[in-house]
């Protein structure tokens, strides 16, 4: 399912439509490196610019919530005792 997010334009201080946020952190992440290689080439018009700006903020703070969720999962699965990942 996916979430919805809304946001406020920097510029005009108005609330933005609500923009779905992906389903999962892949999806997300994919998105996100997606938009980073747009904004860095530097061609993109500064209203397009500012949105992608705040879609990109958006889509990581997805992501990190995704990741402290996962991160919470796994101390409760090791009694409260964050173990170093290693190969097996």
């Amino acid at each position: 399912m996916a979430t919805k997010v809304k946001s406020v334009d920097a510029l005009s201080g108005k609330a933005t439509p609500n923009q779905e946020l992906p389903a999962t952190y892949e999806a997300a992440l994919q998105e996100l490196d997606a938009l980073v290689t747009q904004l860095e080439a530097g061609q993109l018009p500064l209203d397009q610019l500012m949105a992608g700006y705040q879609r990109g903020a958006s889509l990581l703070t997805f992501c990190r919530d995704k990741l402290a969720a996962v991160e919470q999962q796994i101390s409760v699965i090791e009694n409260g005792e964050l173990k170093s990942w290693t190969k097996q």
